[in-house]
């Protein structure tokens, strides 16, 4: 049997039994992963001729300059050998045995104050068709906790009174709950016509570009340069967190697909956590009598007692 290329086997037989089957927002992912990286990297290769340090190499070096891209495309990589397995073009998977690129803790998330001045920010712009698409995606960005690219490709047939019913997001269907808030920014947006709430200045059966330019404008009015967009989708789980909103019911807010992922953002209660054992420990030591050390003199170096009569 022929051992295909690279190329003819992803438009071939793996495109047939894998791609075809594989969600409108999966093969753009796919689609943009083989032009940019995988085609031009392995293409004109025979499958059995692309060997673990070849992809390794490859791996490393687009890590550079994107991490977290290039874990999704080795993932798709992967997927590619195991089917070529299957197929019996190959015997291993080289890239098996590459490992993801460390994944960074969620710490960054906005501040009230920070949020007031993002607010500002938006008010204080007078742009119009694109650039009022951008400020009112930024908003819903933090009134929602939705993915940049479930608002982007909204449709109108998705928005209901108070929840959107999204048809497709990164872990399938899913229902996003609409503060009022959030609702009144998307009823205000035009109906022209268009399937899509946010479409295309050119072709209005298209939504707009994923591409929010505004957003490096609005973060250095707001004095918050090093802040993503993605952290918006942080700063409403954070803030739910701090309102004390059990973190299932967080999953489902951000249409998490394992409650366990909500799990990262019980970290921003800890200096609540801290201070409450302060104050519990302050009303125990008043029961028992006890003294705390004065810390506003001294060398701070003074004992607790437990003795009621020896403070």
């Amino acid at each position: 049997m022929a051992i295909p290329t690279f190329e003819g086997f992803v438009g071939g037989a793996w495109n047939v039994a894998c791609y075809n089957r594989c969600k409108p927002s999966t093969r753009q992912r796919v689609d943009s992963a083989l032009r940019t990286q995988l085609l031009p990297t392995f293409g004109h290769r025979k499958l059995n001729e692309i060997g673990s340090l070849e992809v390794l190499a490859w791996f490393d070096r687009y890590s550079r300059t994107a991490p977290a891209g290039a874990n999704r495309i080795l993932d798709i990589l992967k997927q590619i050998f195991n089917y070529a397995i299957e197929c019996g073009h190959v015997d291993f998977n080289p890239a098996q045995g590459v490992r993801h690129n460390p994944r960074p803790k969620v710490t960054r998330f906005l501040s009230r104050d920070e949020i007031a001045r993002v607010h500002a920010a938006l008010n204080a712009h007078r742009g119009r068709g694109s650039g009022q698409q951008q400020v009112a995606i930024i908003r819903l960005l933090l009134l929602t906790g939705c993915r940049k690219g479930e608002l982007v490709n909204l449709r109108w047939e998705e928005v209901g009174e108070d929840v959107l019913r999204l048809s497709d997001s990164k872990t399938g269907p899913r229902t996003v709950f609409l503060s009022s808030a959030a609702h009144a920014v998307i009823t205000r947006q035009p109906r022209t016509g268009s399937p899509y709430v946010f479409p295309s200045m050119r072709d209005a059966s298209r939504p707009r570009s994923s591409e929010l330019s505004l957003w490096r404008k609005v973060r250095r009015e707001a004095r918050i340069e090093g802040v993503r967009l993605h952290d918006l989708r942080h700063t409403f789980a954070s803030h739910a967190v701090m309102g004390r909103v059990p973190l299932p019911v967080l999953s489902r807010l951000l249409g998490h697909s394992r409650d366990r992922m909500a799990l990262r953002y019980a970290h921003v209660c800890d200096r609540e956590a801290s201070d409450a054992a302060e104050r519990v420990g302050s009303t125990i030591a008043d029961l028992l009598g006890v003294s705390a050390p004065n810390c506003g003199s001294g060398d701070g170096r003074e004992s607790l007692s437990l003795d009621p009569g020896n403070p």
